[in-house]
């Protein structure tokens, strides 16, 4: 039970996380100021500790969703934690590195996460040409 309420937390997160790009809540006389800067840090940093969240639920509750070398993830409580914030990093910032994949359902929330991490630098863009014509 407890598993499904973090999973749902994860989930408001993402989305507040990513909503967030979009509500100005600052006005700037800069294209590029440091507090955007450290607002796209911030919910870089919240999208990827809430997918890796999630990869460490579903594995908690028995689902697998990740393998290493081929194998099922079989290690200790922090090694897995590691291991899950790891591949989110990996597939939020790139195209990954093929060391560790994702199966089944896995396969989905990776998808997402890299199209979430692909789209969030033009969505700043665009964030960020709004608020400065909304000055001019």
């Amino acid at each position: 039970m407890i598993w499904v309420v973090v999973l749902a937390l994860v989930i408001v997160s993402i989305g507040k996380s990513v909503q967030a790009l979009w509500v100005s809540t600052h006005v700037t006389r800069h294209f590029f100021s440091f507090h955007n800067l450290l607002l796209l840090c911030l919910i870089y940093t919240t999208v990827l500790v809430a997918f890796g969240l999630s990869y460490i639920v579903l594995e908690e509750m028995g689902l697998p969703v990740l393998e290493e070398d081929g194998k099922d993830l079989d290690v200790h409580s922090f090694q897995i934690v590691e291991i899950c914030m790891y591949f989110s990093a990996i597939t939020l910032l790139s195209v990954g590195y093929g060391d560790i994949i994702p199966i089944g359902i896995g396969r989905w929330i990776a998808i997402v996460e890299a199209l979430v991490g692909y789209t969030m630098p033009a969505a700043f863009v665009v964030h960020s040409v709004m608020e400065n014509e909304k000055t001019s």
